[in-house]
């Protein structure tokens, strides 16, 4: 799969995202200090499915409209990376099929998954 990891969720989860053969753009590597909406509107241009921690991000999808090909809300209370981490093997194993076109919001107990 295409992710792109935004800078707030760190370079830690788009690196072990890479070791697991996936294709990575990491706004902390790459493109850090990009508005939310920039991020977004990059996110669906180029058909990457967005992880972040910045629910911000539900407004600009349900509130102002804005596209996706996929966004991942990680609310987890410990935002360790290793913590991290730990939610996207869950996530890779029991839901990979259900992360393109979704809205996800993972926290440590729940997996919530709403349709665009």
């Amino acid at each position: 799969m295409r992710f792109l990891v935004d800078e707030c969720t760190g370079v830690a989860v788009a690196n072990w995202l890479r070791t697991q053969t996936h294709e990575v753009f990491s706004g902390y590597e790459q493109a850090r200090g990009l508005e939310d909406e920039d991020v977004v509107k990059k996110a669906f241009a180029e058909n990457w499915v967005l992880i972040t921690n910045d629910k911000d991000f539900g407004e600009k999808v349900y509130r102002e409209g804005y596209p996706h090909r996929g966004i991942i809300l990680l609310r987890l209370d410990d935002e360790q990376s290793t913590n991290k981490i730990k939610a996207w093997q869950l996530l890779l194993t029991n839901y990979a099929d259900k992360l393109i076109d979704h809205f996800v919001v993972v926290t440590e107990q729940t997996v919530r998954i709403r349709s665009k």
